[in-house]
């Protein structure tokens, strides 16, 4: 499918959807607690979906009630599953229950995803299994799925780097149900705000994990167990990153609902990146507002946001002067190359940009309507619709499906605040 965006002012009050990663982890632990678990407002998504049904496989019951989902949990006792786990376009999903695989008494799992998860490294966390006794292996030799995962981690020790911080919080979530206690030591780390949401949920469930002040070294008890999960899941500010961003633009202004400015989340680092910038943001019992303003480019670190790389390299374009986007290298390891796809991409809509080999340098340009591609990647494509609201004429976004991972409302959305975008 197309997108179709016209250029014109954005106003108006956005809701925003539940978070992918708050739900992501509440139906793993919800699956791997004793009882009966209550998530409330989870992310309807293919990424949310992925785990709901990864987790069925695994042997949780789950119930979907619309706004609620009903969980009961297998009390760490995984089930073999009748079939491959495919999940999809869902990167979180595969780690988190790699990990949760490794906890079966026998049997073999298998698991894949499509075409960009089979190309997502899950090598070092396949390690650290094997470190704690499982015997997990990708299927080509090449450190990607698909996976076999067979036999039950015991615990144990195992150091690894975590250039991308699912492999911590998978074995985070799944080494507290080993037979013995379990260290892990690592060196390096990136989107350490993501380790932070793990340990978030894991207190709130009873679990006990020491750790590092710098996130180095993790001992995690073993023969541990969870307790149910009632909990509303927050709103996304990664999904928000792009309506944050976009009321920062000339002639707009957005209300943001939903967000909880005390959650773990660390993409609500956004907001300061946009007050950096000039920003006119404002918070309230209402959300958070942002209006438009001169804005001035200026140096970002996202190594702990990769996710608002692709959105905050739109904002450069406006920005007077020079924005650089550094110290990101793991962008390249997601949904797809996401710093040689928006310099790609906006080159074709005029930008002035230069790739690093771990960022972004963006000028300020005058950009013009044309033809993109989405590159199958949810955050590429709604960078650009917004992108294309600031440009007269229609600009055209090939790939608009892609939004269904995380924000599949998120047309909807860009029309309730006065656009006319089209899928065709």
């Amino acid at each position: 499918m197309n997108l179709h965006v016209e250029g014109c002012p954005l106003r108006g009050t956005v809701a925003i959807p539940g978070s992918k990663s708050h739900t992501i982890r509440a139906v793993a632990i919800a699956a791997l607690a004793k009882g009966d678990s209550t998530i409330t407002a989870p992310l309807e998504s293919a990424d949310s979906r992925a785990a709901f049904h990864a987790y069925t496989a695994l042997g949780a019951e789950i119930t979907d009630e619309g706004d609620i989902w009903r969980v009961k949990g297998t009390g760490g006792k995984l089930q073999q599953p009748n079939n491959i786990i495919d999940v999809g376009n869902s990167g979180t999903t595969m780690l988190i229950a790699l990990g949760s695989a490794a906890l079966i008494e026998g049997g073999i799992t298998v698991m894949t995803g499509d075409e960009q998860v089979r190309r997502r490294p899950c090598a070092p966390l396949a390690q650290a299994l094997n470190d704690l006794g499982s015997n997990a292996r990708a299927t080509r030799g090449d450190g990607c799925p698909p996976f076999i995962v067979e036999g039950r981690i015991q615990g144990g020790e195992s150091t690894f780097e975590a250039k991308t911080s699912q492999y911590v919080s998978s074995l985070l979530i799944n080494a507290p149900l080993a037979d013995r206690d379990t260290k892990l030591t690592i060196p390096l780390l990136y989107e350490k705000p993501y380790v932070g949401i793990t340990l978030d949920w894991l207190k709130r469930q009873g679990i006990k994990v020491d750790y590092a002040e710098d996130y180095s070294e993790f001992h995690i008890p073993g023969g541990q167990s969870y307790k149910p999960v009632t909990r509303r899941i927050p709103g996304d500010f990664s999904s928000a990153t792009f309506f944050l961003a976009a009321g920062a633009l000339q002639d707009n202004e957005i209300l943001c609902e939903g967000l909880d400015l005390t959650d773990t989340q660390g993409d609500k680092a956004v907001i300061d990146y946009l007050k950096a910038m000039g920003a006119d943001v404002s918070i309230d019992d209402h959300g958070v507002r942002v209006k438009s303003s001169k804005l001035v480019g200026c140096e970002i670190d996202l190594n702990a946001t990769p996710d608002a790389l692709p959105m905050m390299a739109v904002l450069g374009c406006f920005a007077k002067g020079e924005t650089r986007l550094v110290n990101v290298p793991q962008a390249r390891m997601k949904e797809t190359d996401r710093i040689a796809v928006m310099r790609q991409e906006l080159e074709k809509l005029g930008a002035k940009i230069t790739e690093l080999e771990d960022g972004l340098v963006i000028q300020e340009s005058a950009l013009t309507p044309g033809e993109v591609e989405g590159h199958d990647d949810h955050r590429v494509v709604m960078s650009l619709a917004i992108a294309g609201t600031m440009m007269p004429g229609t600009t055209i976004i090939h790939g608009y499906e892609a939004v269904n991972i995380t924000f599949p409302t998120f047309v909807n959305a860009l029309n309730a605040l006065g656009s006319n975008a089209r899928v065709l």
